[in-house]
């Protein structure tokens, strides 16, 4: 099953030496989710060969506009494409005000229905459930409404060894039982245990995304154990007290995260304008957390 994320963007409030605000287009399964809509997400797209008409699911951290200002471009591109089908966007309350206002005043009715699903930054809730992957808010501490988004893999069926089942004969129309852990019984009555016709499929993975916000023991238990952990770090740890004056996260804490949520790996973004160059972030979540990267924009992380 496919799980990777594509960086569109990794700078925080502004545009500025060649990193755009804050987007990530996940590809679940062929299935394309678009998280955060920074200006010139559409741009990013184009670059990196992700089709707009292919995302069906939008989802929205917060308001500030570093996280949602090409939002408005993109659904009317994809409504002068000729996009009819649904899409559903994932955000906090307000996001529809103003999306709606923007629209009455370009005089713009789009051609597609847009679902609003408005976010709770007072408890987690579940806001996707398919055949593939749940998608749960993560309420994080920021200077204004915020949530994050985690993404957890469903556990697949059993793989079936096609050969051992053809060896002794099993019909076809008995394979999804047994992709379901059913034992096959022939007709001489002689039983085939499961674990010999079939083997286990991958463990799920989860992808936690933690947009802007302080650390916060709050939301620790909800990202325990991920396999990939992206963390805001807009600032290196001689910058705490900004940090704590913005609600923002620094490179050491990110790390520090990490540990204490015991992920698998970390990725770093969300890059203050002050760093022209991300090495010294990355050296500094590296010195406690060695299996961190940063969130670089048109690399694409296999989860």
């Amino acid at each position: 099953m496919k799980f990777e994320v594509t960086i569109l963007g990794s700078s925080s409030a502004t545009p500025i030496y060649n990193r755009n605000p804050t987007s990530q287009a996940l590809n679940i399964n062929d299935h394309w989710y678009l998280i955060d809509c920074g200006e010139g997400t559409q741009q990013q797209m184009l670059r990196f060969d992700i089709k707009a008409s292919r995302i069906d699911h939008i989802f929205i951290s917060h308001l500030h506009g570093d996280h949602y200002l090409g939002l408005v471009g993109l659904l009317s591109s994809l409504h002068l494409n000729g996009r009819i089908k649904t899409l559903h966007i994932y955000c906090p309350v307000h996001l529809k005000e103003i999306i709606d206002l923007q629209l009455k005043y370009s005089e713009t009715t789009l051609q597609f229905p847009v679902d609003y699903k408005f976010t709770n930054v007072d408890k987690a809730e579940v806001i996707v459930d398919n055949e593939d992957i749940i998608i749960e808010t993560i309420p994080l501490d920021h200077r204004i409404e915020c949530t994050g988004f985690i993404f957890r893999q469903k556990k697949r069926l059993r793989k079936l060894i096609k050969e051992k089942l053809e060896e002794i004969g099993v019909p076809i129309e008995y394979y999804t039982a047994i992709k379901k852990g059913k034992d096959y019984t022939d007709t001489r009555g002689k039983i085939y245990k499961n674990d010999t016709l079939t083997i286990d499929s991958e463990q799920p993975k989860t992808y936690a995304y933690c947009s802007d916000t302080l650390v916060n023991e709050a939301y620790f238990g909800q990202i325990s154990n991920t396999t990939l952990l992206y963390h805001e770090a807009t600032f290196l740890h001689n910058m705490l007290d900004r940090a704590k004056e913005t609600h923002h996260t620094t490179a050491l804490q990110a790390a520090e995260v990490a540990i204490k949520t015991n992920a698998q790996n970390l990725l770093i973004g969300h890059f203050s304008a002050r760093y022209k160059k991300l090495d010294e972030l990355l050296e500094e979540a590296q010195s406690i957390f060695p299996a961190t990267e940063l969130a670089i924009e048109g690399k694409t992380f296999v989860i």
